[in-house]
């Protein structure tokens, strides 16, 4: 009777259980956010890596379209250090995943793309 109530503990907005079940997917997120946002559509938990999977993603085109289009300044300012704040936040998500963590990605953390 105890498990039970541990599995529907609530941590935050998500269910020990769901996190512990999708933490692969919440991961894969970072990745390939195509694959977690068809896969585990139902767990909120990985939606919501999902959903931060994927305004990563937009903020590393934005960062190479804007780093690609402004002469110098973009080739060697905005997509370096663009492109290392990405990578930078991917690790953060990666690692905050696998933790069972629902933190925020720094500056972008906040946007909701997906429900």
């Amino acid at each position: 009777m105890d498990e039970m109530n541990d599995q529907k503990t609530q941590v935050g907005q998500f269910t020990k259980e769901d996190i512990e079940n999708n933490k692969v997917m919440s991961l894969l997120a970072y990745i390939i956010f195509l694959i977690p946002l068809l896969a585990a559509k139902e767990s909120p938990y990985a939606r919501y890596h999902t959903n931060q999977g994927l305004v990563l993603f937009l903020a590393a085109v934005v960062v190479s379209i804007a780093g690609s289009i402004i002469p110098l300044i973009g080739w060697f300012l905005i997509l370096p250090l663009g492109s290392l704040a990405v990578l930078i936040f991917m690790i953060m998500g990666i690692v905050n995943a696998v933790q069972g963590k629902a933190k925020p990605l720094p500056l972008i953390g906040s946007i909701t793309l997906l429900q």
